[in-house]
């Protein structure tokens, strides 16, 4: 039996994980079962989401459906465009140049560096004192 969902990606960034489902429709964009305004309630999270479908101009062509986890709200709007352009790269591989050219298609493997022990975090020291 076929799934309604056509396209399926996975996105990540930093600790976030975001699975993304996509199909022909209207625009609408639903993450954890939640309005895209709803979960990520500031404007520059939502256009992070957005600009894939605003660069290629399929705007209000795809439904996409999204669960994320993991990280924080920064990390898991990456997460969802990193998804977002995946499935994107699926529906139509014509968009695989410009999305690239943009930096879209690669995945941000910036990580938070480790706390050493014997300091107060990963490079910063414990304050010295002299006397």
């Amino acid at each position: 039996m076929a799934s309604q969902w056509e396209f399926q990606a996975v996105g990540r960034r930093k600790t976030s994980v975001a699975r993304i489902w996509m199909k022909v429709g209207s625009g609408q964009i639903l993450i954890n079962n939640r309005p895209m305004e709803q979960y990520f309630g500031r404007k520059t999270l939502q256009m992070i989401i957005k600009q894939p479908f605003e660069l290629t101009e399929t705007m209000d062509r795809f439904d996409i459906k999204v669960n994320v986890q993991g990280g924080g709200m920064s990390g898991q709007a990456g997460a969802v465009r990193h998804g977002i352009t995946r499935a994107l790269v699926k529906a139509i591989p014509d968009l695989r140049s410009a999305l690239k050219r943009a930096g879209f298609i690669t995945r941000d493997d910036r990580m938070v560096e480790r706390k050493k022990y014997g300091q107060r975090k990963a490079r910063a020291r414990f304050q010295y004192s002299k006397r």
